[in-house]
């Protein structure tokens, strides 16, 4: 077992900050997921997704209850959730994923942040190719053995299996599947009593771009901006050090 490769991590947000969005963003993924598949977690795989990330971020009950009586409400705000590729400051990739009630003003905004930042929005297409859509599910390593783990998940669609860095810099254990693949490996670990710290798809980079501090610098500020945009659920990148 190796250790999986992270690109560099971009965000610089202040601590209360970035829970504040965490909350905003799942819950957009509740109202998303209730409004998908119905309120009932047990029969809902992306419901019971949202709410292990909820836990992961320190979620509050009553915010997790609020979101889904929104997406049950006679007044239900519809999002939309549209990806968007551009690139960054020295040639960086960036796709930016949003949950949006207002196609006009995200794409407007969307495309502020990259000519402000010194980058620009492309084309569907343009930037995509250069990432894989990947299931990542972050778990505790205690009581774990990655050997015995990875041989029990590779026929549910296990692609990689290795150490990586939580929040606060612990070791965990990582495990990516192919996007197609995210409700056989989320089912597989439920039908073994593992609760990942999190359960997220992600855009994981084929291909990166080296950067000096300078430079990544400037990619982050940009990034940055970017998160902090109330339609912006998750941005990825390909920088590299």
């Amino acid at each position: 077992m190796g250790r999986i490769f992270e690109v560099r991590k971009a965000s610089m947000f202040a601590r209360w900050d970035k829970m504040a969005k965490n909350f905003t963003r799942i819950g957009k993924e509740i109202i998303i997921a209730v409004k998908a598949g119905g309120a009932d977690p047990n029969s809902n795989a992306a419901l019971r997704r949202c709410f292990q990330n909820a836990r992961s971020v320190g979620m509050p009950k009553d915010r997790v209850e609020a979101a889904i009586k929104r997406a049950q409400g006679k007044e239900l705000v519809n999002y939309d959730e549209i990806l968007y590729e551009g690139y960054g400051p020295h040639g960086v990739a960036i796709l930016v994923e949003t949950a949006t009630d207002n196609h006009v003003r995200t794409v407007a905004n969307v495309k502020s942040h990259f000519n402000k930042g010194g980058g620009a929005l492309g084309n569907s297409g343009s930037v995509a190719f250069q990432f894989k859509k990947m299931g990542v599910f972050k778990l505790k390593p205690e009581g774990l053995s990655a050997d015995d783990l990875e041989l029990e998940l590779i026929d549910f669609g296990l692609e990689e299996l290795g150490e990586g860095s939580g929040e606060n810099g612990e070791t965990i254990l990582v495990i990516r599947c192919g996007f197609t693949d995210f409700g056989n490996m989320q089912k597989a670990l439920e039908d073994k009593n593992i609760n990942p710290i999190s359960a997220e798809v992600e855009w994981i980079p084929t291909v990166t771009v080296p950067v000096n501090d300078e430079q990544a610098a400037d990619v982050s500020k940009l990034i940055e901006k970017l998160e902090q945009d109330d339609d912006v659920q998750k941005v990825f990148h390909n920088m590299g050090s």
